[in-house]
Formats: C-alpha cells, sequence, structure tokens
C-alpha cells in the first residue's frame, strides 16, 4: 500500500483509458436508466409504490437493512440488545455497524453476534475509519469474519485532497485494503458522500469519483453507493445520473444507502428526510437495476435522532420503522 502522491506511469495509463471506457459505459448504460424510468412514468408508477402483488420487491425482506448511525442515541442509551431486539420486532433483517460500542458498558465482538443471532439479524457490513485499516488492517478484518459479515469499509472520502494525484494515491492505498480483505474471503468497500463527485482542483474537467474507480481493482475494491448523497453531488457538480455508475459496473455495488432527502433551495438541493417523504425517486432508482436481490438496500438518515416527520415525535426509532415500511412495499414496474 502507497500513501505517495507520486503517480506511476501505470496510474496515468489506467487513467487515459479508464476516461475514455467510462464515457462510452455510461452512455450505453444511459439509455438503460433512461428505459426504466420511461417506463415507470408511463404506468403511473414513478415516485408511488405499487400496490402489493403488482411487480417485484425492489429490496427484498431478506436484504433491508439499517446503518446503526441512524439510530447511534439509541445504541448509545440502551445498549446493542435492546436495539436489535426493536429492529427485528420492526422487520429489519440485516445491520451495518459503526461502531462496536455502546454507552450501557463493556462488550465483545463475541456478545455481539451473539445477540445478533438471538435475534435473526445478520451484520452486512462496517463503517471504519481509513486511519482504522492503515494501522490495524488485519484487527479490522478479524472483526469482520468474528461477526460473519461479508463487506467491511469506510464511509470517509479516498482523500480530502481535491486532485487527480491524491485520488490516485488513494486508489493504490484502496487496493492494498481490498486485497487483504479479498484474501480472507471479504469485500473492502468505500461509500460516498458528495465530495467524491466534485471535480480534480487541478485538473477541472475530471470527475474525482470516475478516477478513484477506474483506478481501483474490480476484483477487490466495491462500493456503497449513498443515493441521497449521489444525488446532491448530481446538483452540485452535474453531468452525471448515479443510476448509471451502477449499470456501467454492475458488479461492485453490492450495497446502497437508501437515504431519502427533501428538495430544497440550498447549496447541497436536498435535506435529509426519512424515507418516503423525501422527493428522491427510489422505485425509479433501484426499478432500473435488474436483478435487484443482489444488493443489499440498507436505511440510513443521519439526523433521525433529532427530526421526525410530522405529526410524528422526535424518536429515531420511530423513523426506522417507518422507513422499513416504505421501503419494504416498493415495487418495480410489472414486467420488469
Amino acid at each position: 500500500m502507497s500513501n505517495s502522491t507520486d503517480v506511476s506511469r501505470r496510474s496515468f495509463l489506467r487513467l487515459a483509458s479508464s476516461t475514455v471506457a467510462l464515457g462510452a459505459a455510461t452512455l450505453g448504460a444511459a439509455p438503460l436508466a433512461a428505459a426504466a424510468l420511461e417506463g415507470a412514468a408511463a404506468t403511473g408508477t414513478a415516485g408511488a409504490p405499487l400496490a402489493a402483488g403488482q411487480g417485484r420487491r425492489l429490496v427484498p425482506p431478506g436484504k433491508l437493512g439499517i446503518q446503526l448511525y441512524s439510530i447511534r442515541d439509541k445504541v448509545q442509551g440502551l445498549g446493542f440488545r435492546t436495539v436489535f431486539e426493536r429492529l427485528a420486532q420492526m422487520g429489519y433483517a440485516e445491520v451495518e455497524f459503526a461502531g462496536y460500542t455502546q454507552g450501557t458498558g463493556p462488550i465483545t465482538i463475541a456478545e455481539i453476534r451473539k445477540l445478533l443471532e438471538d435475534n435473526g439479524l445478520r451484520a452486512v457490513g462496517s463503517h471504519r475509519g481509513i486511519g482504522d485499516f492503515a494501522t490495524n488492517l488485519e484487527r479490522e478484518l478479524d472483526i469482520a469474519q468474528e461477526l460473519g459479515m461479508p463487506h467491511v469499509g469506510t464511509a470517509n472520502a479516498p482523500t480530502g485532497t481535491r486532485t487527480v494525484a491524491a485520488y490516485l494515491a488513494a486508489a493504490e492505498q484502496f487496493n492494498g485494503f481490498g486485497e487483504a480483505a479479498r484474501a480472507r474471503g471479504l469485500k473492502f468497500y468505500q461509500h460516498n458522500h458528495d465530495g467524491e463527485f466534485a471535480f480534480a482542483t487541478d485538473q477541472p474537467e475530471v470527475r474525482l469519483y470516475d478516477v478513484f474507480l477506474q483506478n481501483t481493482d474490480p476484483d477487490s475494491v466495491f462500493f456503497e453507493m449513498d443515493v441521497y448523497w449521489a444525488f446532491v453531488g448530481k446538483h452540485r457538480y452535474p453531468g452525471f445520473e448515479p443510476v448509471d455508475y451502477v449499470l456501467a459496473n454492475r458488479s461492485r455495488y453490492p450495497l446502497f444507502h437508501l437515504k431519502d432527502g427533501r428538495a430544497a433551495d440550498t447549496a447541497a438541493g436536498y435535506s435529509i428526510v426519512e424515507f418516503g417523504a423525501g422527493d428522491i425517486d427510489f422505485q425509479s432508482f433501484l426499478g432500473a437495476l435488474a436483478g435487484s436481490g443482489r444488493q443489499h438496500g440498507i436505511w440510513e438518515q443521519d439526523n433521525a435522532a433529532s427530526v421526525a416527520e410530522p405529526p410524528n415525535g422526535v424518536d429515531s426509532f420511530g423513523n426506522a420503522e417507518r422507513s422499513h415500511d416504505a421501503i419494504a412495499v416498493l415495487r418495480g414496474v410489472p414486467g420488469q
């Protein structure tokens, strides 16, 4: 793994060829996405769930999960045992971790796994800092295996320096993380925010996400698209459709954050709300992904502990339950 900002000849060649490849891939994917969106609009389904039984379920019940960061107040206040019991009652099948501690006292990884099993839940992934992997990679992979989760990754941007050279260096570092994870039977992933879709400060015509995607090993480095942040990225740095990245690199996106947003007259273009209360057309987005049963849909709401839709009171469990139910009824266009 290299933390150097030196750009190798190989990296330059990959970047040059990948710019052409990505353009061709996204252009080829765009008609597919457009067809799916047009089909949804034609049948009156865009933005509104179909009645039960009228189409494939866009997020299979066995792959509907929650990022525990959404209810971090409950984890800290009640502990994993109570939280897992409540999540199972709501119908969640999977959890994604945002740390392995609770406010109610020390707990071991083995004890966390036992609580998951007791409540019929599975660990699907975990957000850890880049520094955790850089300094203690094997221990992080040990924990992932002990919890029985197939994915482990980070919600950090590849680097805080928005240059092509910095993103190429970050890609090399992530390739090292990914190779180590792959050797252990795990998939290493990166979760985006909006900044990754910005253009490089040193090459304003180059989108940083393209650099990172095309210079990481497709067999070792995977992606968790946070749909909300991708749409914020589209608003701030236009010129792409989030779903086209997935359609052009289907196997690299095993996880999705299903975070909803309400259109807003702000720099971001959206504000985070509970699922189903926003304006992001998840039905069309997920409906464009043929074979949707292969991906994991994970609900996340950063502000669930402080924001609720009237007339509901503030309670992150309430947001979690209503969001679960709204995701569960999403159906595809008949015939998809």
